[in-house]
């Protein structure tokens, strides 16, 4: 019984013991280091008192506050420091110096007290790393990267070091180099998002397209980089006309809380262009006309909303122009057979060529003439040249035509109106064809036939 209680006393004295080390380890150190550094710096006080110039009192109460992190206070003090002089460790003065002002946001300062340091002493982590974060801030990626590989030989584990070489790599467009740092990096600091996000960017840069898109799909909900990464993911959709992914991704983007401006412009531009690619223009214009009253200049959007207003209300129109081969064909056959009235018509041939136009033959039979007439239906909005009309008067050699109607949703140029001039060819324009197609679409018997 003597033997345990005297082993039971002897445990209680060494958790006691271990108890009391781990309290002073946890302050910091113990308590004769804590005196120490109070008795050290009241005495810089009173020193300061007598002479608020004292260099190496000054530099006790500035070595305190800056232990502290009292960036403020330490900053002023070193800034006093640096003014007076005559201190013994002018290299951690003009350091410190630098340090502060960068916590504080003073860029010029801390680039004035870092290069005196770094003068002093080139091969210094906190000077070469620091100097590095304000390379990387003015955008000088050259310098940046040489400064911070400096601190990289220093301290090659250093994972804010990593960090901000590879996010510097990834500025000059070095994406190789930048995935190299920025994996480490984030093999010791692995909820690093913002690296994990350029890391995606070097791989869509890189055109490891796979790679980049788990990455983004990850970050989606990420109440930081969601907007971003679904901007990016859905941009990958789209490049492969995967339109669905594509308009899945803008739109859980856009339901982000806190979002730029910008990201914001260019989700919904980028939601109603891809709706608009699905021919989806009622879903498209309410976007496009909500950028136009934030931004009324943004990118194309004006024009856009002009040229898909005019066609979600004309629906023959949007046929034309957008809707499916087939339909557009067979829009194109309703005007053949529709153009002269009381006649007999007899479709031969029907070609469409890259889908830019829809060539139709027809043996045409009036009670006062009969001829084969070519029909050449342009798919646009713009100027058509002297060039496609060149290229239909040769086919009207070949297909032995008597007769070719040329049409168009824009405009015909002044070159190939006097191409036309001496030849057999009709040239239909927007107002007039458009009259043509409502009359065929309400089986109105056609538009009335203009002569040469």
């Amino acid at each position: 019984m003597t033997f345990i209680l005297i082993l039971a006393l002897v445990v209680i004295l060494v958790a006691a013991v271990c108890v009391i080390f781990a309290g002073r380890v946890l302050r910091g150190g113990d308590g004769n280091s804590t005196g120490t550094n109070n008795a050290k710096l009241k005495e810089a006080n009173k020193k300061l008192a007598q002479n608020p110039k004292d260099a190496e009192a000054l530099l006790v109460v500035a070595d305190h506050f800056y232990t502290q992190g009292s960036w403020e206070e330490a900053y002023r003090t070193y800034t006093t420091l640096a003014e007076v002089g005559g201190s013994s460790d002018e290299f951690t003065v003009y350091c410190r110096y630098g340090i502060c002002a960068l916590k504080l946001g003073l860029v010029d300062n801390a680039y004035k007290g870092l290069t005196v340091a770094r003068s002093l002493r080139q091969n210094d982590f906190d000077v070469n790393f620091s100097l590095g974060i304000i390379e990387f801030q003015k955008k000088n990626y050259e310098k940046a990267v040489q400064l911070l590989q400096n601190a990289r030989v220093v301290n090659p584990e250093d994972a804010a070091t990593l960090r901000c070489l590879g996010h510097a790599f990834f500025k000059l467009n070095r994406y190789k180099e930048a995935m190299t740092f920025i994996r480490q990096a984030m093999d010791i600091a692995p909820d690093d998002k913002e690296s994990l996000f350029v890391l995606g960017e070097c791989y869509f840069e890189a055109n490891q397209v796979e790679q980049a898109l788990k990455i983004f799909t990850h970050l989606r909900p990420d109440p930081v980089m969601g907007s971003n990464a679904c901007l990016l993911s859905g941009a990958i959709h789209l490049n492969v006309h995967n339109y669905d992914k594509a308009i899945e991704n803008f739109e859980i983007g856009l339901k982000h809380e806190n979002i730029s401006p910008d990201i914001a412009l260019d989700l919904r531009y980028r939601l109603a262009t891809t709706y608009l690619k699905r021919n989806d223009i009622g879903k498209a214009l309410p976007l496009l006309k909500q950028i136009q009253t934030s931004n009324p200049g943004y990118k194309d959007v004006p024009a856009l909303i002009s040229r898909y207003q005019e066609l979600n209300a004309n629906k023959n129109l949007q046929i034309f122009l957008m809707g499916s081969q087939a339909d557009f064909v067979a829009l194109c056959r309703k005007s053949v057979i529709s153009y002269y009235q009381r006649a007999k018509v007899k479709i031969s041939s029907i070609t469409v060529t890259k889908n830019d136009w829809a060539d139709i033959n027809a043996e045409i039979d009036t009670p006062k003439w009969s001829d084969v007439v070519a029909f050449r239906f342009v798919r646009s909005q713009g100027t058509v040249g002297e060039l496609v009309v060149r290229d239909f008067h040769s086919h009207l050699k070949e297909v032995k035509a008597g007769k070719g109607i040329c049409f168009t949703m824009g405009t015909f140029s002044d070159e190939a109106k006097r191409f036309t001039e001496a030849r057999l060819i009709d040239l239909i324009e927007k107002d007039r064809f458009t009259a043509i197609l409502n009359a065929a679409s309400a089986g109105a018997g056609g538009a009335q036939k203009k002569s040469k």
